[in-house]
């Protein structure tokens, strides 16, 4: 079975849209990644295939690709994990299709099945609004940041399990960024 999730990577300072897509069939269990991923994108196979089981959920023992769209561009970093393994658990059934422009999804994976925070929300958030994303599903020591951008609606998590289990539910029970706390007062002054 076939899934896409919308994400997004830097270069320089302008976000452009990835299409992630992941392909469950059945055959000798290989996960492949193409799509001219960089080495740390190579290394997530091992960070979501281990955030995946210890979340509680089956990693599908067949043949599974995930491609990195567009494939003439270099993607680098860790915040294509969480949208890799949402990707994987569509494609194998534990989550309905997610196609459409509507939400995309970022953010690093731990081996437990944290997700991280990444770098480069604020123009990741800012560049998916202007291609008409309006949500973000992204880390929640990230969401103050991409929570600046009006028009695109945060959902901060903090593990895979709450992001499949916000995904599985109903759009309005999505959690909500928390509020930015006030910046400290420096012993001189405000």
């Amino acid at each position: 079975m076939l899934a896409q999730v919308q994400s997004a990577t830097l270069v320089g300072v302008d976000a452009l849209p990835v299409s992630v897509e992941a392909d469950v069939a059945f055959g000798l269990p290989v996960f492949a990644m193409v799509g001219l991923p960089d080495a740390s994108v190579r290394e997530s196979r091992d960070r979501v295939r281990a955030a995946i089981r210890n979340s509680g959920f089956d990693f599908p023992p067949h043949r599974i690709t995930v491609n990195l769209a567009p494939a003439d561009l270099r993607k680098a970093g860790a915040a294509f994990d969480l949208p890799i393994a949402v990707a994987i658990l569509a494609a194998a059934g534990a989550l309905p299709r997610l196609d459409g422009p509507g939400l995309a999804i970022v953010g690093e994976l731990s081996l437990d099945g944290a997700v991280l925070p990444t770098r480069g929300v604020l123009p990741i958030a800012a560049g998916l609004r202007r291609l008409g994303v309006s949500e973000l599903m992204l880390p929640a020591a990230n969401a103050p940041e991409a929570a600046v951008v009006r028009g695109v609606r945060v959902v901060p998590i903090d593990t895979l399990g709450q992001a499949v289990e916000c995904l599985r539910g109903d759009r309005a029970t999505w959690p909500t960024p928390r509020a930015a706390a006030d910046p400290p007062l420096r012993p001189d002054g405000p």
